[in-house]
């Protein structure tokens, strides 16, 4: 993983102090509220309903135990002990003073971490797949160009106040757990027809109150050129994208405004203009940031364990977990552990300062020190030892950690909603509790099958609704929660933006109408297929019938 040379460090040390003075002269009265947003802003902190919170940046998802272990006590010393882990690959704090903010940050920098450009019209957090490095279809590890891009971005003097937010996502595998079409950059590491690896580049997706899937601007670019066309993207996008209306100042609105055919003419144009060998991205660059993403020095051993067999054997238990939440490693005799943050009735990506604390702990001694964030608000130990597995199982059950829902019904990706954000309109941490309740017999989980339920609490759909089998919507009408949802969505490699199917429902009637969609999926169902394979086929008439029928 990456380390901080000395100018990282001198550099978030600066803004820390920096921070820590506008702090002091808002504290004082020198500064007002609207004088002091922008400054809080840029150091990921927001004002929510009922306090600040804290956004830490954790670039592509990528951890060590020891910067776990801070984030445990940051929570611990200066919140409610719990952090929730996002969408985005980072962490939020929900509770934290003002006045502490200052020591928060220095926290963060003892350990190589910051808030900085986790909030405001910039570059946000680079994500990558949770699994990269570790994944049997990998092309290439996407995270080295995930930190060439994250340290190019770093207060960049020209793309510091962009029209709107941007986010940019890296896959290194054909099977895309990056969502990367619905980013405003999404970049695919693919062969050419001569073997030689490069990036297929996506622009122009997102989600939020116009969704839309991005599309490719160019089939295959160099290594070397990545830089140079990403800055090509964001000068068009600087130059042209809306100022003057928030809501249509995304990149997927100027994209859909010249057509996908005239974008690419004018980042290919300005692409040409910066094509010169002085800003072409240096192989020993390339090199160089590679070995920091090095894999650990591994053992060699057999893919077969006899030991892990019988414990999957003797265990039931276990050998659920193991069913719902192990991945195939590239590395014979290895394995991904996936530790869901998802229990039966809890709050998804939710972790207190104990279970951060246990995930640091296991990192340490059966993982190389290294844990993974992953988009669907879970964590991943990406290099565990087969023969390790039903250890690390058992530490994670006494933690409350064992969940064996990945993928599953109960495994619902949830945005923080109207209990905590300024901009939701309608709860959504409840109405996930609820349908994880319902569904928690975990042979009728596994009875359905592969379905991924997503819940925002407002049209900036930061949990993903768009793109979930089943996507819940909350809103406000008549001073009333309501909730639309949509199906069909999916935000792999097939990306899909999800369909309404019809007019919203009560709180009340959410959990009720969820259920009549599971059930006339698994009366409908083939054999083997999956909630999507069956929505795709037959379409949205008999959910829709299953809804409405008796309105």
């Amino acid at each position: 993983m990456y380390r901080y040379d000395e100018f990282d460090i001198n550099f978030v040390n600066a803004r820390v102090d920096q921070f820590r003075d506008q702090i002091s002269r808002r504290l004082n009265g020198d500064l007002t509220e609207e004088q002091f947003k922008p400054l809080r802003l840029m150091n990921g902190l927001y004002l929510q309903l009922h306090a600040y919170m804290l956004r830490v940046a954790i670039p592509y998802g990528t951890l060590s135990s020891r910067q776990m272990r801070q984030l445990a006590f940051i929570a611990e010393r200066f919140d409610k002990d719990y952090g929730h882990f996002t969408t985005r690959q980072n962490i939020q704090f929900n509770w934290p003073k003002l006045e502490d903010m200052a020591d928060i940050l220095t926290h963060l920098a003892d350990v190589e971490m910051h808030a900085i450009q986790t909030s405001g019209n910039c570059i946000r957090n680079v994500t990558a797949d949770h699994w990269a490095g570790v994944a049997a279809d990998e092309v290439e590890d996407p995270r080295p160009y995930a930190e060439l891009l994250r340290q190019w971005s770093s207060v960049h003097p020209e793309f510091t106040f962009l029209p709107r937010k941007f986010k940019i996502a890296v896959t290194g595998a054909p099977n895309d757990r990056a969502a990367v079409a619905f980013h405003d950059i999404g970049l695919k590491v693919k062969e050419n027809e001569d073997g030689e690896a490069g990036f297929e580049v996506l622009a122009g997706g997102g989600m939020g109150r116009t969704p839309v899937v991005g599309v490719t601007i160019r089939d295959w670019l160099r290594k070397k050129d990545l830089l140079a066309y990403v800055e090509a993207i964001m000068r068009v996008y600087n130059l042209h994208g809306r100022r003057d209306n928030k809501y249509k100042a995304r990149i997927k609105i100027l994209v859909m405004d010249l057509g996908a055919d005239e974008f690419r003419r004018q980042v290919d144009e300005e692409f040409a203009k910066i094509d010169a060998p002085e800003v072409l991205l240096p192989e020993e660059e390339i090199q160089r940031i590679s070995a920091y993403f090095a894999p650990p020095d591994c053992e060699k051993l057999d893919d077969n364990d006899s030991t892990l067999d019988g414990h999957l054997k003797e265990n039931t238990a276990f050998r659920l977990w193991h069913d719902t939440n192990i991945a195939t490693h590239k590395i014979p005799g290895y394995a991904i552990v996936n530790i869901s943050l998802k229990p039966i009735g809890g709050i998804p990506g939710d972790a207190n300062s104990a279970q951060m604390r246990i995930v640091a702990e296991l990192a340490e001694r059966y993982n190389h020190d290294e844990i993974r964030v992953n988009y669907e608000q879970n964590l991943v130990l990406p290099y565990v030892r087969k023969s390790d597995l039903f250890q690390v199982w058992q530490e994670l059950v006494d933690a409350e950690l064992a969940t064996d829902n990945l993928g599953l019904v109960t495994d619902i990706i949830c945005c923080p909603g109207l209990d905590y954000c300024a901009l939701a309109t309608a709860r959504s941490i409840p109405i996930a509790q609820e349908i994880s309740n319902h569904f928690s017999d975990a042979g009728k989980q596994r009875e359905i099958g592969d379905l991924k339920i997503k819940i925002s609490g407002c049209i900036n759909a930061c949990g993903h609704h768009h793109a979930g089998h089943i996507g819940i919507l909350g809103l406000e009408k008549r001073g009333q929660e309501y909730y639309q949802i949509t199906l069909g969505g999916s935000g792999d490699e097939n990306a899909a933006i999800g369909a309404i199917v019809g007019p919203g429902f009560s709180y009340a009637e959410v959990v009720p109408a969820v259920d009549k969609i599971v059930d006339t999926y698994m009366d409908l169902r083939e054999e083997g297929e999956t909630f999507l394979e069956a929505y795709r086929r037959v379409g949205a008439a008999p959910f829709k019938e299953a809804l409405y029928a008796a309105h």
